[in-house]
């Protein structure tokens, strides 16, 4: 179940898939997939299971064909690593969407070269891109010539309970000039916030999206 937001009165859905949709203009803005991690974390010992580069890649699938975004903004580090299985998955996936405009906003894991990118149909923005009243970027910026949207911090909050019971669960994060975007690959980790009495907060569980702040 999707939340609401209205950031400088745009209207966007906070998706349970970790993703952004503005269905007025139907842009889809994803941060941090990370594809190409599992296999370089199997390439070098790393016991993670196969199957979970395959659950990426159909998660991403799925949310095309969903939202029928007609752009698609990656919010930086797309690709985890060097050339492997994942991002010829990547570029199967890329071509079932002939009608749809993909964009890189280049980050700090971005290190294929740019015909790498031009080769899966990516226009690629390594200084970041604005759009309408957003300035896109992989880091959160200072300042920056719009309401920031990035991700690269992996944002996630710890929830306490009784008997001292604690979880930690991936988010959307706003303030008064920037939204932090949650990562969408598997894998990732999470980096806890401190979040301000200002900030709005909304945390992933399961299939919802919930506002706690």
């Amino acid at each position: 179940m999707k939340e609401r937001i209205s950031l400088e009165g745009v209207e966007l859905w906070l998706l349970p898939q970790k993703a952004i949709y503005w269905p007025e203009e139907r842009r889809l803005f994803i941060a941090d997939t990370h594809f190409g991690k599992i296999s370089h974390f199997r390439k070098h010992g790393i016991k993670v299971p196969a199957e979970a580069a395959k659950q990426n890649l159909l998660k991403l699938e799925e949310l095309l064909l969903a939202t029928q975004a007609k752009e698609v903004y990656f919010l930086g580090d797309l690709f985890h690593s060097d050339l492997n299985r994942e991002w010829l998955g990547f570029k199967q996936v890329i071509a079932l969407f002939p009608a749809t405009e993909f964009h890189l906003i280049g980050g700090n894991h971005d290190i294929l070269d740019e015909l790498s990118y031009y080769r899966a149909r990516l226009k690629y923005h390594p200084q970041g891109l604005k759009l309408g009243p957003f300035f896109l970027s992989h880091e959160p910026l200072e300042e920056s010539d719009g309401y920031n949207l990035c991700g690269h911090i992996h944002p996630g909050v710890r929830l306490k309970g009784s008997a001292r019971q604690s979880l930690r669960l991936a988010c959307y994060y706003f303030n008064h000039r920037q939204g932090i975007l949650p990562a969408f690959g598997e894998f990732t980790g999470t980096h806890v916030l401190k979040i301000k009495k200002q900030d709005q907060v909304f945390v992933i569980a399961e299939d919802r999206v919930i506002e706690i702040s």
